[in-house]
């Protein structure tokens, strides 16, 4: 994950910040995918599967941009 402080960017180009756009974006569309797929799974077949469904319920919560 791409995480940014104030000293990147001050000892870095605009440029060099910008290539880390893209992957960034990329990173959040497929937390934001997987995410809504963990709420599909039923309390049930979490169980099942040897998982907390609160540990699911939790995850699925999260914003995108929060690993």
């Amino acid at each position: 994950m791409s995480v940014f402080t104030v000293a990147d960017l001050r000892d870095h180009p605009a440029e060099s910040i910008l290539a880390h756009v893209p992957g960034t974006l990329a990173l959040w569309r497929k937390r934001a995918r997987d995410r809504a797929e963990l709420t599909k799974i039923t309390a049930r077949d979490a169980r099942d599967l040897g998982l907390d469904p609160g540990v699911l319920a939790f995850e699925a919560s999260k914003p995108f941009w929060q690993a």
